[in-house]
């Protein structure tokens, strides 16, 4: 394409100049895209099953199934899907130099109670033709997802929307979350605020701390996205909505004592058996 008196014409216009119709002038953006949407995921189900693989590794992966590609490109479709390696060092979304840092709260506690602690985290959702963002708001003792939502943006606004249908259920005591500008945002910080809730954010080297949220990726992807094709926002929040029933007051999690986290959340009166819960249940210094 080229440009004239200092303007861009229209792809209209610079097709009818060139003799081309405008099917021309797309078709290679087109296959472009439907290329990096079946890269993203295979990288998404290598993520899944090795989500400490950094950029090379997940590069060695794919020429492992017989797909050249290069580091570059791997790099670009990671950063769009928002998924970085876990190991400790910030990671998801990508923070705001201009948003509050707000100190990290947990080190040391020991959890004892639903709604003592809340966490969340963004994941990537393949859909037939795109993709979408899946945030899900869980309680750190029962496991239990309070609230979850899906967005075809980063934006924060999903996130609030989350947080804010949590926050009619109940109020833990603290809310901890990474430094992803979604959770740093002073739209999202505010409703925090409002409700009395005092916020905690991982610092570096507490990226582990919301691994009950990766783990609830991991078991939402293998038992339900992979074994269906989204055909688009509205299928996958159909079939996501009925897939945290099932994981909220069906599933039974060896963790919790081979109950559910609905019974845990809701049955306040028992407590979980020292053997449950001494492993997971106390934050490291």
């Amino acid at each position: 394409m080229m440009e004239h008196d200092g303007g861009q014409l229209s792809v209209r216009r610079q097709c009818g100049l060139l003799d081309l119709t405008r099917s021309v002038v797309y078709y290679t953006s087109q296959r472009d895209d439907r290329d990096d949407l079946a890269l993203m995921r295979l990288l998404d189900e290598q993520y899944t099953q090795t989500p400490c693989y950094g950029v090379e590794k997940m590069t060695e992966a794919m020429h492992r199934r017989g797909i050249r590609i290069g580091h570059n490109r791997v790099r670009r479709l990671l950063r769009r899907m928002g998924l970085e390696a876990i190991y400790p060092k910030p990671r998801l979304s990508i923070p705001d130099s201009e948003h509050r840092i707000y100190p990290y709260l947990l080190r040391g506690m020991r959890m004892v109670r639903p709604d003592q602690v809340w966490m969340t985290d963004i994941t990537y959702i393949r859909l037939r033709q795109g993709f979408g963002y899946l945030v899900a708001i869980i309680d750190w003792f029962s496991r239990y997802v309070l609230s979850w939502e899906l967005s075809i943006t980063l934006e924060a606004q999903f996130c609030i929307s989350a947080l804010e249908r949590a926050l009619l259920r109940a109020r833990p005591q603290i809310f901890n979350t990474d430094q992803g500008s979604q959770f740093t945002s002073v739209a999202f910080t505010e409703v925090l605020q409002d409700a009395g809730v005092a916020i905690s954010m991982n610092g570096k080297g507490r990226v582990f701390d919301n691994i009950f949220v990766e783990r609830l990726w991991r078991t939402v992807k293998y038992e339900e996205v992979y074994l269906r094709d989204y055909a688009g926002v509205d299928d996958a929040r159909r079939n996501l909505g009925r897939y945290f029933k099932f994981y909220n007051d069906v599933r039974l999690h060896e963790s919790l004592g081979y109950r559910t986290p609905a019974e845990v959340y809701f049955d306040r009166g028992v407590a979980l058996s020292p053997e449950v819960a001494s492993p997971s249940m106390v934050v490291s210094a």
